[in-house]
């Protein structure tokens, strides 16, 4: 703003000084044209210098080319005011110039000079005044722009502070309040600011990311607490056959019996480890897939054998529907991880013939397990892919509540996604829906 004002006060100031100089160079050029209209006349005589008298602050004077005054104003010197160079030049042509006071002026003057002819002689025409009023009123003029001027940048700088401290006051109660957010203490929200503009956008912004941030933090604690539930029933059993066989292990047979359900327990223990580690990674973006091409009918025929067994001791039926098969560009070792826990979802808790198919959608493909039992909870749908979530609430089940959502895990780092839904007819099915080909992926990296 200080420069603003020192521009325009400098545009005023000069623009007022070029006015006042048009003003007196003007006057100049009137006095010297009606000289030199008597001097034309031939009525310039004696009288001459009564009537130059009468021209208020203006003198004037009537030179011979040599410097002789002929006429001049009365209360001047009878002298030149020229010097020999601006004489010389002034019988040429017109000059103007400025002189200090001295020299029989008694104030600061300007003067114009220019040649003249009377009866064909030719003279020098010297017409001047005074600028003490001009140079008056620019004093006047700077004084008010000098005081002015300050008075303005005060007052401005002072408005302009008051408004930007009102504007960003909403900014600094949005910043406490800030400062108060932890996460031990949650629901506190940023203040919005009264007027529907940018800062009351970003507030709202601000808390949808705290909204959002809160959920995370609620779910990374509810994880926590699961896990730390799961990991605790396995290993105090683990304990315990440990210190039956330690204090009453007294057979082969018993401590077999023993160690063999340690070992089991043992093997629960890693599975949950990677399981946890699995989610762990996806959540961070870090889950590895190594692409391949990949033929979902051989994937489906190795998920089966593979899973033949648990299907023969549940006493279950397990196939392959043989329609819709396609070539994808996937990490066969996660797929077979993926299906193999729905398989593994659908003979524990499902009922009937456990079926693997696969199916185009307009996205890619969709593979899916399908059983006949009597479906899953309305309400569990919702939830079916989230991390220890199980149908049955008590957890009297084997599981660990992670299958489902480490299937729905792998199918978001091909960047595909998990479904479920129950059947008209009874049963359920579940699925993953990947592209063709995945737009992203570690190509040749080992699956992680």
């Amino acid at each position: 703003m200080a420069l603003v004002l020192i521009a325009t006060g400098l545009f005023v100031y000069l623009r007022q000084r070029a006015q006042l100089d048009d003003t007196i160079n003007q006057g100049l050029y009137t006095r010297a044209a009606d000289v030199a209209s008597l001097l034309h006349d031939s009525r310039l005589g004696g009288a001459g210098q009564v009537r130059f008298s009468e021209q208020d602050e203006g003198f004037t004077q009537i030179l011979t080319p040599s410097g002789r005054v002929l006429y001049s104003t009365s209360g001047l010197p009878h002298r030149d005011l020229l010097t020999r160079s601006q004489l010389r030049q002034a019988v040429r042509d017109p000059i103007l110039f400025d002189v200090s006071e001295g020299g029989g002026l008694h104030s600061p003057s300007r003067i114009l000079a220019k040649p003249a002819t009377q009866r064909g002689r030719p003279l020098v025409l010297v017409a001047g005044g005074a600028l003490d009023d001009r140079n008056d009123a620019l004093r006047s003029l700077a004084t008010q722009l000098l005081i002015g001027g300050a008075a303005a940048l005060i007052l401005g700088s002072l408005a302009g502070y008051l408004a930007i401290s009102s504007a960003l006051r909403p900014v600094e109660a949005m910043r406490r309040r800030a400062a108060e957010v932890s996460a031990a203490e949650s629901g506190l929200r940023l203040p919005l600011p009264p007027a529907d503009d940018e800062l009351r956008r970003l507030a709202e912004t601000l808390n949808r990311m705290l909204g959002r941030l809160e959920a995370t933090i609620e779910r990374e604690r509810a994880f926590v607490d699961d896990a730390s539930h799961e990991l605790r029933t396995p290993l105090a059993l683990h304990r315990a056959e440990l210190e039956l066989a330690l204090r009453y292990g007294k057979s082969e047979e018993e401590l077999r019996t023993a160690i063999a359900s340690a070992i089991a327990e043992a093997e629960r223990l890693g599975r949950l480890a990677e399981d946890l580690l699995v989610l762990a990674r996806s959540n961070e973006g870090r889950l590895a897939i190594r692409l391949e091409p990949v033929e979902t009918g051989r994937l489906l025929d190795t998920v089966r054998e593979r899973m033949n067994g648990l299907a023969a001791e549940e006493r279950r039926k397990l196939r392959v529907d043989g329609d819709g098969h396609a070539t994808i560009e996937a990490d066969r070792l996660r797929l077979e991880q993926a299906l193999t826990n729905l398989v593994d979802n659908a003979i524990r808790h499902g009922e009937g013939e456990v079926r693997l198919w696969s199916r185009a959608v307009p996205e890619g493909v969709r593979l899916g397990v399908s059983d006949e039992g009597g479906g899953f909870d309305p309400e569990f749908l919702p939830r079916a892919f989230q991390r220890f979530s199980r149908a049955d609430r008590a957890r009297t089940g084997e599981g660990t509540g992670l299958g489902l959502a480490i299937a729905a895990a792998i199918a978001e780092a091909h960047h595909g996604s998990a479904g479920a839904s129950n059947r008209d007819g009874g049963g359920t099915d579940v699925w993953i829906d990947l592209p063709l080909h995945a737009a992203d992926g570690h190509r040749g990296a080992p699956a992680a």
